[in-house]
């Protein structure tokens, strides 16, 4: 087997490693803090944190949760492996953040982890899609809304800012869209919640009608005086 492929496969290894240690978990520990899988959405990532437990234990949790990824990108780099290569290495991270080995599989969403992947991989990407994920955040004040949209916008800017590394970033913009099916499905059932009702029988109608001309002023129903 290749030497390539052998740092390959113990970097992926690190990379899900490093990756199944939720930012989250561990911030509202030291913090003192309740779990954050018990509280809001769940979810044991940055947003969540943010709503339940204020900005400053979030901020923790973003800068962990991008940054665990970025020693084994850096070796990766370093041992000057494939792009695909280095995108396996992102991936083992997204995955390992996703479905944590120390925490049964119930893991995060992955969009910090994302962050920090592709600000190693490709740095004008990642900047340009914090900047989108913060600006549709503030104005939609939702954090899913502003993730998915932003997953479907990082493919478009590495096809045009960083060519080799746009399959790559399609692989990753899949997994976090994955990840928030549930949100989806949510978001889906709530707006059936929310459509008007069928149209009533047309009969029903008819006799609506009926009633309102027989209520005109002036009008004298039949068999009256």
């Amino acid at each position: 087997m290749p030497s390539s492929t052998l740092i390959t496969i113990a970097l992926a290894s690190a990379g899900y490693l490093s990756g199944s240690l939720l930012g989250a978990i561990w911030v509202c520990r030291l913090w003192g803090l309740g779990d954050p899988r018990r509280a809001g959405s769940g979810n044991p990532g940055f947003s969540n944190v943010l709503r339940a437990f204020g900005w400053r234990p979030a901020l923790a949790t973003l800068v962990i949760d991008a940054g665990k990824g970025m020693p084994v990108l850096w070796l990766a780099g370093s041992a000057s492996l494939s792009v695909w290569a280095q995108g396996l290495v992102g991936l083992g991270v997204l995955l390992g953040h996703s479905c944590p080995v120390w925490h049964r599989g119930h893991g995060g969403k992955a969009v910090a982890s994302a962050f920090g992947v592709l600000l190693m991989l490709a740095t004008p990407v990642a900047l340009i899609c914090a900047g989108c994920w913060f600006l549709l955040a503030w104005r939609v004040r939702t954090a899913a809304v502003a993730s998915l949209a932003t997953a479907l916008i990082a493919p478009l800017l590495s096809y045009w800012l960083v060519p080799p590394m746009s399959g790559v970033i399609c692989v990753f913009s899949t997994l976090v869209l994955i990840r928030h099916a549930f949100n989806i499905r949510t978001w889906r059932e709530r707006r059936r919640e929310t459509v008007a009702p069928a149209l009533a029988d047309p009969l029903d109608e008819e006799d609506a009608l009926e009633d309102r001309r027989d209520a005109r002023p002036g009008r004298q129903r039949a068999g009256g005086d």
